[in-house]
């Protein structure tokens, strides 16, 4: 099936691996060129160089922080260099310094404002410089990468929960907004994934991954491919009417009608 994407751009953010780069190689397959942008200069721009040569994409790496306003603002001012601006914004968010899992009770100032920081506030402030350079194209795409656990709390995730809602919420705001400028807007909300197979990824016992198969009824966890698939169709012109959705990749896990 043609997406009709071949030849837009698309930024990614948190891109230098993981899901972040399995996005970008995504997109890349269809023809997309991609921006990447992500804090590690040597691993992102290795995945600029694997994505030219796999896809022969134009593929560009813009090092930096979502935190740090000086570096949202070269990357928009980057973006400019290159087509002008983003036809496709992925949201996607790298995990912050300390663990994220943690219950209310265990949880201090820090680390809610730590959380707040990397899981809310970093993607305002992308969409914030960003934004304005794709509301002229009257065509544009922007998904968010968010959770399951926002509409299924699970334990320990308070912290991820709490504020993946909020970007949750933020980006129905923004659908409402910016439709008449024919860009909508989009959250992928993925759980149970298999990420043992890269570094970084969560360690499981056997046990524990035996546990988490029998928590879908597909009696298995889902893949990469799997939500990476579900992000390049909100990209594509096939998703035009999808807009302000948030569509969980989670096996069934979630128990609720909607």
């Amino acid at each position: 099936m043609d997406l009709g994407i071949k030849g837009k751009t698309a930024l990614i953010t948190a891109s230098s691996g993981g899901m972040g780069r399995n996005i970008a190689h995504a997109l890349a397959a269809e023809g997309v060129n991609v921006v990447l942008f992500a804090r590690s200069a040597d691993k992102l721009q290795a995945v600029a160089d694997e994505i030219e040569q796999q896809h022969g994409v134009k593929a560009v790496a813009v090092p930096g922080n979502m935190l740090v306003r000086a570096d949202v603002e070269r990357l928009a001012s980057s973006l400019r260099q290159h087509g002008g601006g983003p036809d496709i914004v992925v949201l996607n968010t790298s995990r912050p310094p300390n663990p994220i899992r943690a219950t209310l009770e265990e949880t201090d100032e820090e680390r809610w404002k730590e959380a707040y920081q990397n899981q809310l506030w970093g993607t305002i402030q992308v969409v914030t410089h960003v934004l304005p350079l794709m509301l002229d194209r009257n065509w544009g795409r922007v998904i968010a990468i968010t959770s399951a656990s926002v509409k299924q709390p699970m334990p320990h995730h308070s912290l991820s929960t709490v504020f993946r809602a909020g970007v949750t919420a933020y980006m129905k705001h923004l659908a409402n907004e910016v439709g008449a400028s024919g860009i909508t807007v989009n959250c992928v909300a993925p759980a149970l994934i298999d990420t043992s197979h890269r570094s970084g990824g969560a360690a499981y016992s056997a046990e524990q991954t035996a546990a988490r198969k029998k928590l879908t009824p597909l009696g298995r966890l889902g893949t990469q491919q799997e939500t990476t698939g579900v992000v390049t169709f909100l990209a594509s012109m096939q998703a035009g009417f999808v807009n302000g959705a948030t569509i969980p990749v989670e096996g069934g896990m979630v128990g609720s009608l909607l």
